[in-house]
This record gives C-alpha cells, sequence and structure tokens, in this order.
C-alpha cells in the first residue's frame, strides 16, 4: 500500500512541475490527435521448450529424428523441463518405430488431454534418478523407475534389455544418460 502512495505522490509532484511555468502562458495550440500505430506483425508460433544445455537429454532427443514421438509425448505431459533437470537421469529412449509397434491408436489416445495422467504413467517408467551407464547395469538388476514400478535389466552375450526392450544405442548427457530401446515400456498394472 505504501508503494500506491508513493506512486501517486510522485505522479502528482509531476504533473505539478509540467505545470508549473511561473507567469501564465499563451494558450496551447490543438494538438493533433495521435495516428493509430501500424498493425502489428503475428506473432510466430509459440514454442515452449525452454533454453536448453545442447548436451542434455532433452535437447538430444529434439535432435534426434528417430525419437519425434518420444518428444511430442514429453512436451504433452508437459515433461520437458523435468527431463531437462541437472540430473543425474538414465532415460530408456523408445524410438519412433518402438512406438509404431503399440496397437494403432495408442499413441494418439495417450496423448489426448483427458489421458495425460496415463501418458505421464508411461512416460515415467522410462525413467531412473540416476545416471546407469551400461557398464553399471548387471543382468537381473532391478531398477526402481520414476513412477515407482520396478523395471528389470537383463544381459545376455554382451547385450542389454530392460524388461523386452533392447537397449541398441546408449548416449551420455550433460545430465545423464540415454539408452535408447527398441520397444515402449509399459508399466505394470497396479
Amino acid at each position: 500500500m505504501t508503494n500506491v502512495r508513493y506512486a501517486t505522490v510522485l505522479a502528482l509532484l509531476t504533473l505539478a512541475a509540467c505545470n508549473s511555468g511561473g507567469a501564465a502562458s499563451a494558450p496551447a495550440a490543438p494538438v493533433a490527435a495521435p495516428e493509430a500505430p501500424p498493425a502489428a506483425a503475428p506473432a510466430p508460433p509459440h514454442d515452449d521448450t525452454p533454453p536448453l544445455d545442447p548436451k542434455n537429454i532433452v535437447s538430444i532427443a529434439v535432435g534426434s529424428k528417430d525419437h519425434t514421438t518420444l518428444v511430442a509425448a514429453l512436451k504433452a505431459a508437459d515433461y520437458v523441463t523435468a527431463v531437462s533437470n541437472p540430473g543425474p537421469l538414465t532415460v530408456f529412449a523408445p524410438t519412433n518405430d518402438a512406438f509404431a509397434k503399440l496397437p494403432a491408436g495408442t499413441v494418439e489416445g495417450l496423448l489426448k488431454p483427458d489421458q495425460l495422467s496415463a501418458l505421464q504413467n508411461v512416460l515415467k517408467y522410462h525413467c531412473t534418478t540416476s545416471a546407469y551407464p551400461t557398464t553399471m547395469l548387471k543382468d537381473g538388476m532391478v531398477l526402481g523407475m520414476a513412477n515407482g514400478a520396478k523395471a528389470t535389466i537383463h544381459v545376455k552375450d554382451g547385450k542389454f534389455s530392460i524388461n523386452d526392450a533392447n537397449v541398441i544405442a546408449s548416449i551420455p548427457a550433460s545430465n545423464g544418460i540415454i539408452h535408447v530401446i527398441d520397444g515402449v515400456l509399459l508399466p505394470p498394472a497396479k
């Protein structure tokens, strides 16, 4: 309230100073009404992706032609910022081909606003709050995922998988690691 009073007093003093010329002055000539400002150009489309470290998990996914479905899901779930945090995180990132293996309409259904909770649950099941490079992954290792459920690592002939999805690449990031997988991890039923 005090700030409002100060602002009001300051405005009144400014107006008084403008009007105090001492002697009476001649009436001012009429001033033409200002022209309307030119119409502003339409704003460019809004991109809600915050500025990101270029080596961050989300930046790497955004730059990958193989992860456009995952990026769309992260945006729809409002998880871009969460997965951009300093970490460390391990994200098991399904490729577009992995999403294509799901029954028809599954991805589209999960991206609907009324399915936000289900989408967030699926995405959280692809992330754990530690960085696990393949050198730390052991056969039978159970990981606690961000949604509270468990996922199991399998190692056979030097190849890694999580549940039924094969790890086809691993990419270090500034805030953790991405393990690219060939399947979508579906959380166990509660």
